[in-house]
């Protein structure tokens, strides 16, 4: 999954496709990279961030969703709100990725339900301005047990209001409302949230907990865009674990590092070993 972020305050990427045109070519860039799926989103999501007000998330996301889908991509619109999700839908996205899982607008389950789309539900807390206050678990299970109960009562509520199970994936939801020591733990527990039976996204691309890891010496973390030999890393960990996808901002470094990880498994499984 290849990011669109048509926001002038992204973290990943600070507006550099905030306007129509830029973020189509950005997009048809990512499509020609080996994107199998583009996630457009008009609103940020970085801690600490305000939200616009609908009229300007539909402008920024709806004429960019119609130009990828005339370029012949797969596209998701990531967006909190039913409105959106409704026009992005009549628009020609086939996915809705909220990363409030229906906690932020209930309304938004109806609309993919009647509209038989993917939902992608990612665990959530609160809003940016307050998600990091939200980093408390205290269960005995863990930040992954927690997750995983959460998760759990999305699944219920996204089927209950008619979204059918084959058409709904999970979201561990890094970096929302977790500490960088949390992320690591629930990436070490996927298998606890697979166990949910739903396929996994896993949205970890240049964030903070990978820049914190690779902080210099004095403890500034790694800038955003050197995050990515690192991410790539993970990218294949996560493959191992058998992700559904990956939610990246390099998606030809990502095509790069998992083809040399699908030929050495493909000779692994004729009965070959590395040497």
């Amino acid at each position: 999954m290849g990011v669109v972020n048509v926001t002038p305050d992204s973290f990943s990427d600070g507006g550099r496709y905030a306007s129509t045109e830029t973020a189509i070519a950005h997009g048809r860039r990512l499509l020609a990279d080996g994107a199998d799926l583009l996630d457009v989103g008009g609103e940020s999501t970085r801690p600490g961030a305000t939200r616009p007000v609908v009229a300007e998330e539909l402008a920024r996301v709806i004429p960019v969703i119609s130009g990828l889908v005339a370029a012949g991509a797969v596209v998701s619109v990531d967006t909190m709100r039913a409105e959106v999700a409704a026009a992005a839908l009549d628009a020609g996205a086939v996915v809705v990725n909220d990363v409030s899982g229906g906690l932020a607008d209930p309304a938004v389950l109806d609309v993919v339900a009647g509209a038989g789309a993917t939902y992608v539900a990612m665990h959530w807390r609160g809003h940016s301005d307050r998600m990091q206050q939200q980093a408390v678990y205290a269960e005995p299970d863990g930040v992954a047990g927690a997750v995983r109960q959460e998760l759990a009562e999305r699944v219920a509520a996204a089927t209950s209001a008619g979204i059918a199970p084959e058409r709904l994936v999970l979201d561990p939801g890094l970096g929302f409302a977790k500490t960088a020591q949390q992320n690591w733990e629930l990436i070490a527990g996927l298998d606890e949230l697979a166990s949910l039976g739903r396929p996994l996204l896993v949205g970890a691309s240049r964030k903070s907990f990978i820049g914190a890891l690779l902080a210099t010496p004095d403890g500034a973390p790694r800038p955003v865009e050197e995050r990515e030999v690192a991410g790539h890393a993970l990218t294949v960990l996560l493959a191992q674990r058998g992700v559904w996808g990956v939610r990246v901002h390099d998606v030809r470094g990502t095509r790069d590092v998992l083809a040399v990880w699908q030929r050495m498994h493909q000779e692994q499984g004729r009965g070959g070993s590395p040497r």
